[in-house]
């Protein structure tokens, strides 16, 4: 398994392999559409893995980096969504 370097700009949608990077005039939305097929993706991925690994015909590193990284997209989805609540409730305390 290869690991890339980290380059290029940041942007809010985790650079996996086997998901598209968000156009570069995408919204809003489509970069919350990217991070929850992200999520999706890094998921199943785990569950393949840890399956394989089980089954006898994959390896336990790999099983736990696909967990890792299923559960750090999973976070930044989270903390992502928190940021989205507060800027909600900021938005809706303001005066008119």
């Amino acid at each position: 398994m290869a690991i890339s370097a980290i380059s290029g700009s940041p942007s809010v949608a985790p650079s996996l392999p086997g998901t598209a990077a968000p156009a570069a005039g995408g919204g809003f939305a489509d970069a919350l559409k990217n991070l929850l097929q992200a999520v999706d993706g890094t998921t199943a991925a785990a569950n393949t893995a840890v399956t394989n690994m089980i089954g006898g015909s994959g390896d336990v590193h790999e099983a736990m980096i696909a967990l890792q990284r299923a559960e750090m997209t999973m976070q930044l989805t989270v903390q992502v969504r928190n940021k989205l609540v507060a800027a909600y409730q900021d938005v809706m305390r303001m005066p008119i």
